[in-house]
């Protein structure tokens, strides 16, 4: 093994044998989010510089979402247990190497461009090995997106000192029932993993439901309700 996958596997052993880890899922009809980047996207780019990514839709929902849910967004310190009051975004990005997990700093004061700009920036420098320390520790919260790859539904390991992760999958059309009627709608599978000694199924999947709302109305975010 690598030095880096030697220290990959530490951290994953180490969150399956101290953590009481649950996972809650849930699915999002991303209709509405997919049509305001059709409508946007093209004029978010020339203005920003950047293109509108979903990875921004998800950070801002869970920024909104650990606002209202704080017992979600806490970590662990020996016999302690931490509230945060800012929300430090750990973003997995894949490299050849390995996993690693830059964090978006005060991510809940951030644009949608200065989110998307920096996860570029963390993706490209990652892959290259031009990380810092510093950019990798830390983080109250992890979201990782193996939709990229195709995963269609996953069981992500939660990140210590961290008490819970996003996991983000693959879009696919499905037949859902709206109003009555059987339609196709670009649906993903979402997964929260948690820290069970700190975090109640009940706040889990509350705050599950959250980010659903937040996403199938977007304008919820942009108004920061």
């Amino acid at each position: 093994m690598t030095r880096m996958r030697t220290r990959i596997a530490e951290r994953l052993m180490h969150s399956k044998n101290s953590i009481a880890m649950l996972t809650s899922f849930n699915e999002i009809n991303l209709g509405k989010v997919m049509a305001l980047r059709k409508r946007l996207g093209e004029q978010f780019l020339k203005t920003h510089a950047v293109k509108l990514g979903f990875m921004s839709f998800f950070v801002k929902a869970t920024c909104e979402a650990l606002k209202r849910h704080p017992l979600v967004n806490a970590s662990v310190d020996g016999g302690d247990i931490i509230y945060h009051g800012y929300q430090d975004i750990s973003v997995a990005v894949s490299t050849d190497r390995g996993l690693v997990t830059p964090i978006l700093r005060d991510a809940q004061n951030m644009s949608f461009a200065e989110i998307e700009r920096n996860i570029l920036d963390f993706a490209g420098r990652a892959r290259k090995g031009g990380l810092t320390l510093e950019e990798l520790q830390g983080g109250t919260f992890t979201i990782t997106n193996g939709g990229v790859f195709g995963s269609l539904f996953s069981t992500p390991i939660v990140n210590p000192p961290q008490s819970a992760i996003l996991g983000m999958h693959t879009i696919k059309q499905r037949a859902i029932v709206e109003d009555g009627q059987v339609i196709a709608a670009p649906m993903m599978y979402i997964a929260i993993s948690y820290d069970h000694r700190v975090i109640d199924g009940k706040d889990a999947v509350l705050f599950l439901v959250d980010i659903k709302d937040q996403l199938e109305n977007p304008e919820r975010m942009l108004l920061g309700l």
